[in-house]
């Protein structure tokens, strides 16, 4: 049989003692800190005086609560408890404890009384509220009783107690965007001050910590808390309890936020609709649960009905409208409250009327309407997401793509969290590792690239409350933490990682940068720590100083790596006598969904990446080493290997693969190449997908072609020199003669300064360096210029028969196209990239391969090369045309041939058309082939343009018989076969 619970109560006594005699010999018990339970009496004084004595008295009744009369003060007859000690004037309740046959009994003080602040800091409150202090759970023996508490200054023993400080608020109205200032004024010293924030939505207060958004400041006498930003989101009771005269005080104020209209939800945002299909629609407005009083109305209402109803922490107002209305109307939900200005949100209903062009329903994903065309048709998400789905109906009346933008309720819960916590809202202690717990489960729930984005931004929000408050995280969190990383790197979700990356670029290096931060915080006491999966290897070690050697590691992932800290770059902690712990953690599949950001030294190329990133750490004594040699090896690989880290500081904090500190060293024992850097962070490998192969036969025929070309372009100089005033005797003659002589001019010093720069020992970034890679860049894009000025000048010769321009205009254009057009770009591309370093190659005397590579030269040569193409096509179609001679049909054919032969081999390397073969050489994964046959091309430049350009021209031939042999030519005749334009020119 159970007892039922039997009140207790615990009184205190107050005496009038004889100041002469002794005091009681039974001594009050020193229960209550900073005070007696009794006063000494003074001795030498004959007067009477009133002192407090304290006695446990325990009175048991027969109901289950206690008498309303027994919280007065009684007052007692004289004569019924006189002694020779003194007198029993009254007595006075103060603690009431309900025992309910169990270990532990709640105690609650009565009015006018309560718990010291020792008891309350010792012994847990009976409310959720842990700050309250006026009910405590105890053990037997109850240790105390309730205290009298201290009443205001200049006030009698009996009046209500007064609060020793004084909460000041800026205004209990705060706008949305403000700045809130909360002030706490003491007369007594005050400590243990917190700070309290108490919402409707949350049964326990939350505690408010420096953060984003909150700020606290204290000095002997004054406290202040402030808040920037102002939201919905910190509306509610502020609490300020702190601790003064031995007891726990509370103040509060009341804070009101009113609502924005972008808090408003509205579904849909608009509406079109046929009233041939449909007689009504409905429409909703939702906002948040606030502790002020909305009234909310649709307006206009007419035949319609209006119902609200609550959802999770906000409420909808619907509007049923029962008729389609009989034009465009806009319909406003209103809220109102009072002395504020309402908040309005439209919503515009357009009527389809007949001819309007409109996209069917469609019921196979979701409900989509009928809607006019240029519209966006809404869909509500599934009953656990939050958001809308939108379906843009195109001009012609074709659905578009469907637009998700609904996010789990859950993991959005758990983002607002964890972003309120990074703002100052309650306790990382508690909630980092909750919310940490949770993150997996809810990972499996994220179907929607929203979900993707709310789940990052959790990860990243709580790595920096973590990093901010110094935290460390056990076992259990960082498996947590590894477990919710290694699902959202799995191939489920990967489809979504493409929409979420393109609405948010950063978002996949901050993640990587939250992973970092969070490693590194494990318990001391939880090492050695590892944790496999198929996405993420981590292993985490706790060392002595007098750790013996280099710290190796070896992770199991194809291809094998491998990592080593030499023992030098731990030296210097181990002569601090410190523990090092080194984490070491590999990440599959990330690298390939970092943004394609390349550095200094690394632009102008696309690479390969292997997927996989490796975070190495060693923290001592709380703190982060940065600065460490580390040895990496990435396994066999293929291609040119740039060994680089994630810089998070790169492109305005967007992050990119840079290579500064580190270096690839090929090993002598494997085939592989090792990485070198001298810092720790997290680090790849990049192989160049579009770099000639290294090869000494490419380097020599390079060599050999570059002097074939220079000795070939010498001898059309001197051939020039001796001919000049023959061949250039007609206006067509000269032009042409005149653009080869200027590209046989730019191309020899090309080829020359190229192959300085290639053969000769030259110190990078010398004078001379620069000198010659400005040379070679600026003429050999000349020598492009000047092609196409003569591919330009044949095309109007052709298209244009009867239309002659002027030898001083053609001359002028040419020269302009020729010399200025390639000074232009190369002068943007040293303004550009020069004052950043980033002209010149770090290894060689070549401009890098970033955009000065790419877009002043690359670019424009490819571009002249296509314009010559079709040059060059436009010679092919007038030789293939009917001729008017008289001869037979195969003649014409055969003479047809010859002619288009002649073409293709006289202005195929004269139009610089086998750099076209250099695309080839640029796709991934190519041949050999492609590169042998583009260097030999390529460096015979100045071969074929002597041989074509110079040596088959027949008045060069015949010049030369006559200079040489002093023969007549014979009398020269134009015969109207289909080769006139290519003879003529």
């Amino acid at each position: 049989m159970v007892c039922p619970a039997v009140p207790q109560l615990l009184v205190v006594m107050i005496f009038p003692l004889l100041g002469s005699l002794v005091a009681p010999t039974s001594q009050p018990e020193q229960g209550q800190a900073g005070e007696d339970s009794g006063q000494q009496l003074d001795q030498g004084s004959g007067e009477w005086e009133s002192v407090s004595v304290s006695v446990y008295v325990r009175l048991e009744f027969s109901g289950r609560t206690l008498p309303p009369a027994l919280s007065e003060v009684l007052s007692l007859p004289h004569a019924s408890a006189s002694s020779s000690h003194g007198t029993l004037t009254g007595l006075s309740f103060t603690t009431g404890c309900n025992d309910n046959g169990t270990d532990y009994i709640h105690c609650v003080c009565l009015s006018g009384y309560q718990w010291n602040a020792r008891l309350c800091s010792q012994n847990p409150s009976c409310h959720p509220d842990l700050q309250s202090c006026d009910c405590l759970i105890f053990q037997h023996p109850v240790p105390g009783y309730c205290q009298l508490l201290p009443p205001g200054e200049e006030a009698p023993i009996f009046f209500l107690p007064a609060v020793p400080g004084n909460l000041s608020l800026n205004s209990p109205l705060q706008m949305p965007g403000n700045t809130l200032n909360l002030t706490l004024l003491t007369s007594q010293q005050a400590t243990e001050l917190n700070w309290f924030l108490k919402q409707p939505r949350n049964s326990r207060p939350i505690l408010l910590q420096p953060g984003r958004q909150v700020s606290l400041t204290s000095s002997q006498s004054q406290a202040a808390l402030s808040i920037i930003h102002m939201s919905h989101d910190w509306a509610g009771e502020y609490l300020s309890i702190f601790e003064a005269q031995g007891f726990r005080w509370k103040l509060h104020q009341l804070v009101q936020v009113p609502l924005q209209e972008t808090e408003v939800a509205r579904f849909p945002d608009q509406l079109s609709i046929s009233c041939a299909n449909s007689s009504g629609f409905q429409l909703s407005c939702c906002f948040p649960m606030t502790n002020l009083a909305y009234r909310a109305a649709w307006s206009p209402m007419e035949d319609s009905q209006v119902s609200l109803y609550n959802i999770s922490d906000s409420q909808c107002l619907v509007l049923a409208a029962q008729h389609c209305p009989g034009a465009d109307t806009t319909y406003t939900c209103v809220l109102q409250s009072q002395d504020l200005a309402p908040v309005k949100t439209p919503i515009t209903i357009t009527i389809i009327q007949d001819g309007d062009t409109t996209c069917p329903e469609d019921f196979s994903v979701s409900a989509w309407n009928v809607t006019k065309a240029g519209h966006v048709a809404q869909a509500p998400c599934p009953r656990n997401k939050k958001g809308v789905m939108k379906r843009p109906c195109g001009p012609s009346g074709v659905w578009g793509p469907v637009q998700n933008d609904c996010t789990d309720r859950g993991i959005l819960t758990l983002s607002t969290e964890a972003r309120l916590l990074r703002a100052g809202q309650g306790r990382p202690d508690e909630e980092v590792p909750r919310i940490l717990k949770q993150l997996p489960r809810q990972v499996e729930a994220a179907s929607s690239p929203s979900d993707l984005r709310e789940l990052l931004s959790a990860v990243m929000f709580l790595a920096e409350v973590v990093v901010e408050a110094r935290m460390q995280l056990d076992h259990n969190a960082m498996k947590d933490l590894l477990t919710t990383t290694d699902k959202v790197l799995d191939v489920k979700i990967s489809s979504l990682w493409t929409l979420a990356k393109a609405q948010n670029p950063p978002m996949v290096s901050g993640f990587l940068w939250a992973v970092e931060a969070l490693v590194r915080r494990l318990c001391p006491w939880d090492h050695p720590f590892s944790f496999s999966s198929s996405n993420v290897l981590l292993h985490s070690q706790l060392f002595r100083p007098t750790f013996p050697g280099d710290y190796q590691i070896s992770f199991s992932t194809p291809p094998l790596l491998q990592a080593q800290i030499p023992r030098h770059s731990l030296a210097s902690l181990m002569h601090n006598k410190t523990n090092i712990s080194i984490t070491s953690l590999v990440l599959q599949k990330l690298a390939h969904l970092l943004p394609p950001n390349y550095g200094q030294g690394l632009r102008g190329s696309p690479y390969a990446v292997p997927g996989m990133v490796l975070i190495m750490s060693i923290t001592s004594g709380g703190q982060a080493l940065t600065n460490a040699e580390i040895i990496m090896d990435f396994g066999d690989t293929n291609g040119t290997l740039h060994c680089v880290f994630w810089d998070h500081n790169l492109f305005q904090g967007e992050g990119g693969w840079s290579d500064e500190g580190c270096q690839a060293q090929a090993t002598n024992t494997t085939p592989t190449t090792q990485c070198i850097c001298q810092h720790l962070t997290a680090f790849s490998i990049l192989m160049s997908r579009h770099v000639i192969p290294k090869d000494p036969v490419l380097k020599l025929l390079s060599g050999l072609g570059l002097g074939a070309s220079i000795l070939a372009l010498l001898m059309c100089l001197a051939v020039y020199r001796l001919v000049w005033r023959v061949v250039v005797r007609n206006r067509v003659a000269f032009l042409r003669h005149t653009a080869l002589f200027n590209m046989v001019i730019c191309l020899l010093i090309a080829d020359t300064s190229f192959m300085g720069a290639l053969f000769l020992p030259l110190q990078h970034r010398s004078p001379l360096c620069f000198a010659i890679t400005f040379l070679w860049h600026y003429f050999y894009l000349a020598t492009f210029f000047w092609m196409l000025a003569q591919a330009l000048v044949l095309a109007h010769q052709l298209l244009f028969v009867f239309h002659h321009l002027s030898r001083h205009v053609v001359l002028s254009l040419m020269v302009t196209i020729g010399y200025l057009c390639p000074l232009g770009l190369v002068g943007v591309s040293l303004g550009v990239y020069l004052p950043q370093g980033l002209y010149l190659r770090e290894d060689k005397c070549f401009i890098n391969g970033n955009e000065a590579a790419l877009y002043t030269f690359m670019g424009p040569v490819l571009t002249i090369v296509c314009v010559n193409g079709i040059v060059l096509a436009i010679v092919v179609l007038k030789l293939l045309r009917p001729s008017l001679s008289e001869g037979p049909p195969a003649e014409e054919k055969r003479q047809a041939f010859l002619g288009v032969l002649k073409a293709l081999l006289l202005l195929t390397p004269i139009f610089g058309l086998t750099w076209g073969l250099g695309v080839a050489t640029l796709i991934e994964e190519v041949s050999m082939v492609p590169h042998y046959v583009f260097t030999i091309l390529n460096t015979l430049q100045g071969v074929f343009i002597f041989v074509f350009g110079c040596l088959a021209d027949k008045k060069v031939q015949e010049a030369l018989r006559k200079h040489f042999c002093h023969t007549q030519s014979p009398n020269s005749t134009i015969s109207l076969v289909p080769a006139y334009y290519l003879d003529a020119w």
